[in-house]
């Protein structure tokens, strides 16, 4: 018998409202599948993947939430976490994020990267791969 302690990255889960809702934005935006979904929860993950082979997106119904403003404000709602997504091109991507149902930040401070909102008010960031890529802190190079 193993007794090794076995932990693996399964999802990143996000409060909102209406999970399924912002799980078909996800799914759109990344080409992902929505293998389950109910009314408190929907997961999106990499297509062909078993649920757990790979991690995935988690969305949580949350009656109370409360999107974050960004850039931060004193007194109003913060945010906790924020999704990155490198792109080989930041123009088409943006174009892409915005026909899935996301909008453009107001307030953007680099060339290098795009802040998004989804229909939830959670940022996400569309960054240059090759940037990203070429990085001496990227793991993969």
């Amino acid at each position: 018998m193993d007794n090794e302690l076995k932990i693996k990255m399964y999802t990143f889960t996000v409060d909102c409202k209406d999970p399924y809702a912002l799980a078909k934005f996800y799914a759109a935006l990344l080409q992902w599948e929505i293998p389950f979904h109910d009314a408190d929860w929907a997961c999106v993950g990499a297509p062909g993947t078993e649920q757990g082979a790979y991690p995935g997106i988690l969305f949580q119904r949350n009656p109370g939430y409360v999107p974050p403003v960004w850039p931060d404000k004193p007194e109003a709602q913060q945010q906790m976490a924020h999704l990155d997504f490198a792109v080989n091109d930041v123009e088409k991507a943006v174009v892409h994020a915005v026909q899935c149902g996301a909008t453009i930040a107001e307030q953007q401070f680099s060339d290098g990267w795009k802040v998004m909102l989804d229909p939830a008010g959670h940022p996400f960031c569309l960054c240059r791969m090759k940037e990203m890529i070429e990085s001496p802190h990227f793991a993969l190079r």
